[in-house]
């Protein structure tokens, strides 16, 4: 049986299944932070990458392999989640319930030529701006956590960004994030 038909089997049973994504982002050198939304390739709604877990693969790393493939960009995944959001996959004859669990990828490398290059657009945003173009109500409230996940002035630090320490140090250089260059896939 192929996987397609096994997941909406599934889920005509009653189960959610499960996807990982990964959510890329860089901190400019003013602070600020920027995060990569992608269109899907049917719908061209704005998303984050996302795909099916991996055999023989860690959740976090299929979430960076969904990345470089879905959005060209390459970086340094944590190995812990920053939170979960649910949404309804389009099948050919129904809809599928998914819960996406969402890591965070450092952005180190954003490649000229990817995977899926001639079928998405990717578009660096504000975490505020993310969340007025993306449709899933958990995920707007995942970017808007992020929004505040680097502001300094705040006394009080947000979960998420307890969830990131040790991060900011690691985009100190010079060049903000960057060290962001043009490769070829």
């Amino acid at each position: 049986m192929n996987k397609r038909l096994r997941r909406k089997q599934e889920a005509e049973n009653g189960k959610v299944l499960q996807q990982v994504s990964a959510l890329p982002y860089r901190v400019l050198k003013d602070g600020s932070v920027q995060i990569l939304l992608i269109t899907t390739r049917e719908t061209r709604r704005f998303t984050l990458p996302k795909g099916w877990l991996m055999k023989g693969k860690s959740p976090q790393k299929a979430a960076a392999i969904e990345a470089k493939q879905e959005a060209g960009v390459k970086g340094k995944i944590k190995p812990g989640p920053v939170g979960n959001y649910f949404y309804w996959k389009r099948d050919p004859s129904c809809f599928l319930p998914v819960r996406v669990t969402v890591y965070p990828l450092k952005a180190q490398t954003i490649l000229s030529r990817w995977k899926e290059r001639g079928q998405r657009l990717r578009k660096w945003l504000r975490p505020s701006e993310a969340a007025l173009l993306v449709d899933e109500p958990q995920l707007v409230s995942l970017l808007r956590s992020f929004d505040g996940a680097y502001n300094t002035r705040r006394t009080k630090r947000s979960s998420m960004r307890d969830r990131l320490e040790g991060i900011d140090s690691e985009f100190s250089g010079e060049q903000g994030i960057v060290g962001a260059r043009a490769e070829n896939a």
